[in-house]
């Protein structure tokens, strides 16, 4: 079968020995641009990433990327992949430029001069020209993150994995990150792995909401936000009272806010609440088999 440009996943599964399947069945289609995959801890979206960067085996599905059968060929995916794990390993000692220099020969840049000039590139497109030098176990956790998507763009990928990749960093850290993703994503396939919904809300075109290794809900942001249009309530349970029952809630200065999903107004003490793709979150959660009601 032909398909056109981009990833194209199929019936996808895995399961570790005796355990539950970490994945069931999964499909995708994802053009170039960013795609986000949500889910809280232990969805299988870290399964899935691991999958796709060809690091283990399904044990059922193909996988396609621009009509390359990756199953088949795993090393031309490879050579056209970036991968940015939860977490990267180094030795304290080893600087990032030293790390850059010997990921870029690895991926191929034998030429000194050629090596040279793409870890330069790198370092100047995520702001670390100037830490370059200095051992990596001096970096913060937001420079271990953007040197991270510095290995994961070696070589111009036309496939990167980013897994959890804003998770401990601060506002103004999560801000420089997500520049650099959106800028990558005019070119390439980006997987943005992640159970921040704000992340996936802010960057990226379509998403593919995952829990309990199956694939509960998939669209645009908008989309999946205008089908919660006029059954959304939202209810302010003062400090000290009882807490209605809903989709979600979180606490504010004045008591808790509860969103509840229904058909007509609840009662006298909910309002009409406009949908955020939060609210589809936590529905797709409660919709699937053995999900919370």
């Amino acid at each position: 079968m032909t398909h056109p440009p981009g990833l194209h996943i199929r019936g996808l599964s895995k399961t570790y020995g005796k355990g539950p399947a970490a994945l069931q069945g999964i499909n995708l289609d994802v053009g170039p641009g960013l795609y986000g995959l949500l889910g809280p801890n232990g969805a299988g979206k870290s399964t899935l990433m691991r999958t796709l960067a060809t690091l283990q085996p399904p044990d059922s599905g193909s996988i396609a990327l621009d009509g390359i059968d990756v199953l088949r060929d795993p090393q031309a995916l490879r050579l056209r992949l970036g991968y940015l794990p939860q977490q990267i390993g180094a030795y304290p000692q080893t600087s990032g430029l030293q790390m850059l220099e010997r990921f870029a020969w690895m991926k191929g840049f034998s030429d000194a001069h050629e090596r040279r000039r793409e870890v330069q590139t790198l370092l100047e497109r995520v702001n670390l020209s100037e830490a370059a030098a200095r051992p990596v176990s001096s970096y913060s956790g937001g420079m271990l993150r953007r040197l991270g998507i510095a290995l994961a763009l070696i070589g111009a990928p036309r496939l990167l994995i980013v897994d959890e990749p804003t998770a401990g960093l601060d506002p103004a850290e999560r801000t420089r990150f997500h520049r650099v993703l959106a800028d990558v994503a005019a070119d390439a396939v980006v997987l943005l792995s992640t159970h921040i919904v704000e992340d996936i809300e802010n960057l990226c075109t379509r998403l593919a909401i995952l829990a309990g290794g199956r694939i509960v809900a998939e669209g645009t942001p908008a989309g999946l936000c205008s089908a919660l249009e006029g059954r959304l309530w939202a209810c302010l349970a003062p400090r000290g009272t009882p807490v209605p029952e809903g989709l979600h809630a979180w606490a504010t200065p004045a008591g808790t806010r509860v969103i509840r999903e229904a058909a007509q107004r609840p009662g006298p003490d909910w309002t009409a609440h406009s949908p955020r793709l939060e609210d589809a979150y936590h529905l797709a959660l409660q919709r699937q088999p053995g999900g919370r009601t």
